[in-house]
């Protein structure tokens, strides 16, 4: 028996090139049924980072306030991004949208939310983009690579589409 889709989980890091992995997740989705669970992972604040942080932002509120502002402007392009996309569909391809169960906005570390998230919902399949085409030494660096590396369940890594010619 074939392998049944029924929910994908569509990591978004929020790039110009994450469009031509939700439009793959979103072909998908249509074509099977599946659900789309959305996930975008702003990631932790490295130690050095942190540090520099706390040097310079003395006051712990305006610390937590800024921190939680980094969510809020991903929650924010996140919206602008669907709005975006959807409108700019045909009709009988926009009715996907009804598919989509969940939209999250986490910060943490990319890779290990990813495959933890996968897991937490069950998802057949993760759909991913990649940062920049053609160089395998990036990509393979990459927290793409990383979820490959670890997930039990198949992943998508879609790659930039071509630049048009002027």
């Amino acid at each position: 028996m074939l392998p049944e889709m029924r929910k994908i989980l569509y990591s978004t890091d929020l790039s110009k090139g994450s469009t031509a992995a939700f439009e793959q997740a979103t072909y998908l989705a249509k074509k099977t049924g599946a659900e789309i669970h959305i996930l975008h992972v702003v990631e932790k604040l490295s130690t050095d980072a942190k540090i520099t942080f706390q040097t310079y932002v003395m006051d712990s509120k305006s610390r937590h306030d800024i921190l939680k502002e980094r969510v809020h402007h991903a929650e924010e392009k996140m919206k602008q991004r669907q709005d975006r996309f959807w409108s700019e569909l045909h009709k009988e391809d926009a009715a996907v949208r009804q598919q989509i169960k969940s939209i999250k906005v986490v910060e943490a570390y990319p890779a290990e939310t990813i495959i933890k998230h996968s897991k937490d919902i069950e998802a057949d399949m993760i759909v991913m983009g990649t940062h920049e085409k053609g160089i395998m030494h990036t990509f393979l660096g990459s927290v793409a690579k990383n979820v490959l590396n670890r997930s039990r369940i198949p992943v998508l890594i879609v790659p930039l589409p071509e630049k048009e010619n002027d």
